[in-house]
């Protein structure tokens, strides 16, 4: 999938997420990215780029929520699936509410 159309598919399921979460978030900036780079896997104590699939940076401002386009796709049958089972989990249970991936997993993600 290319980069215009996951960052649409992204901006559709923000669009959907409940007002109260949109309203808390409301100065997150969400951007997307085909990997995580050699710093950003560095301070996510990350073993290899397809294991983060996103990450939260809240030390600039605005706060940001980087999705790693690429990692995404690699754990993802289908584009639904990176619509509505991944792309929703990370932006409102994993880093609105602190849920680590390996709950997240348990949880049933692709």
């Amino acid at each position: 999938m290319d980069t215009r159309r996951f960052e649409n598919l992204a901006r559709r399921v923000i669009e959907e997420l409940p007002a109260a979460f949109l309203d808390r978030a409301e100065n997150v900036v969400v951007v997307v990215e085909d990997w995580a780079t050699p710093a950003q896997l560095i301070a996510a104590r990350a073993d290899k780029k397809e294991g983060l699939l996103s990450l939260w940076e809240g030390i600039p401002l605005p706060p940001k929520i980087t999705l790693f386009r690429r990692a995404i796709e690699s754990v993802c049958a289908t584009d639904d699936d990176i619509v509505a089972d991944i792309v929703a989990e990370i932006l409102v249970m994993a880093h609105y509410f602190g849920i680590d991936d390996d709950a997240l997993h348990e949880m049933g993600t692709c």
